[in-house]
């Protein structure tokens, strides 16, 4: 494996990191992969996601569990980011579609969804 490059930031940057498992049906996993590949994600959610200040966002795959990377602007605001993305164009159809693939209710929210981690170790 030889790793993923990081982008550099004109800010300081803070991390979110989150977790979430999807159904454990292989072919549900390859669609959600899909549904986030460069041809399968949707535009517009990627235009949302940038316009609430969202610098780069990443998801990891392990078997049925999903990662997600958040890096923010050291004075992001996490809730009223997600509120303000919530409310954007497409994002609810967006949660209903990828709904099909999480381990979670269909009408759960993204904060439902995903849950926040706690780091533990970091190397200064």
């Amino acid at each position: 494996m030889d790793g993923y490059t990081q982008n550099q930031h004109p800010v300081r940057v803070k991390r979110y990191c989150q977790t979430m498992d999807l159904k454990d049906d292989p072919e549900l996993i390859e669609k959600y992969k899909q549904i986030h590949s460069k041809e399968g994600a949707w535009k517009e959610v990627i235009d949302g996601i940038r316009e609430v200040g969202i610098l780069e966002m990443e998801v990891y795959l392990c078997g049925s569990r999903v990662v997600m990377i958040v890096d923010a602007p050291e004075d992001f605001d996490w809730g009223a980011a997600m509120t303000q993305l919530a409310g954007l164009p497409y994002q609810q159809e967006w949660e209903e579609h990828v709904a099909q693939c999480q381990e979670c209710p269909a009408a759960a929210t993204s904060d439902e969804k995903w849950q926040m981690m706690e780091r533990i170790f970091h190397l200064y």
